[in-house]
C-alpha cells in the first residue's frame, strides 16, 4: 500500500477526483480535507480525499456546513472547475462555474471573482498569496499574471477588498 497520503488517496480512489469522479492526474491532484484542518480536521484517510487543485483551492477551508451548503445547491449536477467534465450525483458540490468561453471581457470576470468571494462566506483568503492563487484557480484555461494583478487592482478600486501588509479584508 503507498505511504504517502495523496498516492494512498489515489489508490483507494481509482485515480479518480473524489467531486466529479473523471480521471485525476497526479500532477492535478491534492487531497481535500472535508473537516478543513483550520477548523480542526484531522490529517487520517477518513477525513481527506483526493481531487483536483481547483476544486480544492474553491472549497478552501470553508466549514463543513458550509461544503454540506455547496452541496445542497448543487442539485445534482456537478461541473468540475477543471473543465473535465460533470456527472450526476446528488451529493457532489457545486463550486462557482468556471468562466464561459464568452466570459473573456474584465467586467465577466470580476463578476466571476466577486461571486466565488461572496460564495466563500468566512473562508476567503486572508494574503494576497492565497487570493492570488484563488482567483487563478477560477479560471482554468489560465490568466496571465498581468490580468490577475489587474483583477485584484479592480477589486481594491471598487471597494471590494482591502488589502494590508498582512491581512485582506472584504466589503462584498
Amino acid at each position: 500500500m503507498p505511504t504517502k497520503p495523496l498516492d494512498r488517496l489515489m489508490f483507494a480512489q481509482g485515480s479518480l477526483c473524489f467531486f466529479c469522479r473523471q480521471p485525476l492526474p497526479k500532477a492535478e491532484a491534492s487531497v481535500e480535507h472535508l473537516l478543513a484542518s483550520a477548523n480542526g480536521g484531522s490529517n487520517n484517510d477518513e477525513n481527506c480525499v483526493a481531487c483536483c487543485k481547483s476544486v480544492n483551492a474553491l472549497l478552501g477551508s470553508m466549514s463543513l456546513k458550509e461544503k454540506f451548503q455547496v452541496v445542497l445547491n448543487q442539485k445534482g449536477q456537478f461541473k468540475c472547475p477543471n473543465g473535465t467534465g460533470s456527472i450526476k450525483a446528488v451529493a457532489q458540490p457545486k463550486l462557482t462555474p468556471k468562466a464561459p468561453a464568452a466570459a473573456k471581457s474584465k467586467e465577466d470576470q470580476l463578476a466571476l471573482v466577486v461571486a466565488n468571494l461572496k460564495q466563500r462566506g468566512n473562508s476567503k483568503p486572508r494574503t494576497l498569496k492565497t487570493l492570488t492563487s484563488t482567483i487563478a484557480s477560477l479560471f482554468p484555461k489560465g490568466l496571465s499574471e498581468a490580468e490577475l494583478i489587474v483583477l485584484i487592482q479592480q477589486l481594491q478600486s471598487r471597494g471590494k477588498v482591502v488589502i494590508s501588509e498582512k491581512e485582506i479584508t472584504y466589503a462584498l
